[in-house]
């Protein structure tokens, strides 16, 4: 069972969640690493393509481009099935975190978006059991998934280390905003401070997308962006390219 039984306090939801630890806070530090190795940093979603046609060319485009991915994807899809995951592997609901993970799965709009969120679902989760920090029984629900995505692998490890659902959520924001700028550092290409700038930018619109994403409803789920998956499914069959597609 991954929900705590003592020295808990209510948290958002009115799930019980435990009082901040070192011990949490350094796992959602590796959590959120780009020293994480699921290959995170080897996809631009598209971004890439957006630099190659000219639709970005410099930071401020960049940091526009992302912006609005932050706020129309993440925020409003991405970041409430995080949430409503890990609600629902800390309350062992498996079989709404296998609903949630089919439906994440199921709106990948391109064949890249897939394969994106299913390789890195895959390896984060064989990390996991590499690591053996969780008993059989309480991974045995995450591991009975085929292929999950990988929001869901994330939710998991966040709930089953008992970290404070708004820091995770905002860690995993943080995460997919820094591997977008550094896709951008990379292709556009920018310097090391264009990209720090971006990032501090960025971080006031993070604080923004958690509170949306916890608030929510199931109605008002929604990932159009259509430039974001038409960029995407170009860049499948761009000719030169250096992210993964």
């Amino acid at each position: 069972m991954i929900m705590p039984t003592s020295t808990a306090r209510t948290g958002a939801a009115g799930m019980s969640v435990d009082p901040p630890r070192p011990t949490q806070l350094l796992r959602l530090l590796r959590l959120a690493s780009p020293a994480l190795p699921v290959g995170a940093y080897s996809y631009s979603q598209g971004l890439e393509w957006a630099i190659e046609s000219g639709a970005v060319s410099d930071a401020a485009g960049a940091q526009r481009w992302i912006g609005d991915a932050l706020r129309f994807a993440m925020a409003r899809f991405e970041a409430p099935l995080w949430w409503r995951l890990y609600h629902c592997w800390q309350g062992e609901d498996h079989d709404g975190a296998r609903r949630w993970d089919e439906f994440f799965v199921a709106s990948r709009e391109t064949a890249e978006l897939r394969a994106e969120t299913l390789q890195m679902g895959g390896s984060l989760r064989s990390l996991l059991a590499d690591l053996g920090e969780f008993a059989g029984a309480a991974f045995a629900p995450l591991a009975a998934i085929e292929s999950p995505a990988y929001v869901t692998v994330a939710a998991f490890a966040a709930a089953a280390w008992r970290i404070e659902p708004r820091a995770a959520l905002t860690a995993h924001c943080w995460a997919w905003c820094e591997n977008q700028v550094l896709a951008a550092v990379k292709a556009v290409p920018l310097g090391q401070v264009a990209g720090q700038r971006m990032l501090a930018a960025l971080c006031e619109r993070i604080e923004g997308a958690v509170e949306a994403a916890t608030e929510c409803g199931d109605d008002a789920l929604a990932n159009f962006a259509p430039g974001m998956a038409l960029a995407s499914a170009l860049h499948e069959t761009q000719y030169s390219r250096l992210f993964r597609s």
